[in-house]
């Protein structure tokens, strides 16, 4: 079958990427591996939002912008951009009686630009199937639709190799499992690694612009 294969570009980096030497990533390759022997990957269409200089990584924009040019290079891979808000509030402190003044950054539109191309892909007849790289379970509902309006499959990949931040392990969204027409994982296991290990772009590329590397952070 062909399949349209729909990322959620900073689910995925959070669940599988951040922190582990598996950030140059490939997409389109790692997709296909996911795929049965004789499917194939139409288009690849990510999606994410330009992250903040935090004080705590300074470099994360440069890093993710020379990622984003990275992908670029691919074949039929396309960039779909949400944003960051960024919100000012009081909050009770953690240490103590009070409260202090705090940034929150959240960010927007991701899961919304997913769902609106998943659902015209399938109205276009653009696709056979369809793959959707999340652990965001929002996104079941358009899932459950493209199955029952347009008789798509859609299969589901839950990044869930990273821990959280309160420190244990990620669990998969059973509402997206559900919705599913069934489902990957990429977690911990000897297997995952050695899969995402496989699927890492070249150090260094060029494209119109010139040649440019893999960020040393990330060798």
């Amino acid at each position: 079958m062909r399949f349209n294969v729909y990322v959620d570009g900073l689910n995925l980096y959070y669940g599988a990427l951040r922190g582990q030497p598996y950030r140059w990533l490939d997409i389109r390759r790692f997709a296909q591996r996911l795929l049965r022997t004789g499917d194939e990957v139409h288009r690849v269409r990510y999606f994410t939002a330009k992250v903040l200089s935090f004080r705590g990584d300074p470099g994360a924009p440069e890093r993710q912008a020379v990622y984003l040019r990275a992908l670029q290079t691919l074949s039929d891979v396309t960039i779909h951009y949400g944003h960051f808000l960024e919100t000012k509030r009081m909050m009770p402190r953690a240490d103590g009686p009070g409260s202090v003044r705090v940034a929150r950054y959240e960010e927007k539109g991701t899961d919304v630009n997913l769902a609106t191309h998943l659902l015209l892909d399938a109205f276009d007849g653009d696709c056979e199937a369809a793959l959707v790289v999340s652990n965001d379970s929002d996104l079941a509902e358009p899932i459950r639709l493209v199955r029952a309006r347009f008789g798509r499959p859609v299969g589901v990949v839950l990044p869930i190799l990273n821990h959280n931040p309160r420190g244990t392990r990620r669990p998969p969204s059973n509402t997206l499992r559900s919705a599913a027409t069934f489902e990957r994982f990429v977690t911990g296991s000897n297997r995952h690694h050695r899969l995402l290990a496989a699927c890492q772009l070249p150090a260094a590329l060029a494209d119109a612009r010139g040649a440019f590397a893999r960020p040393a952070a990330w060798a």
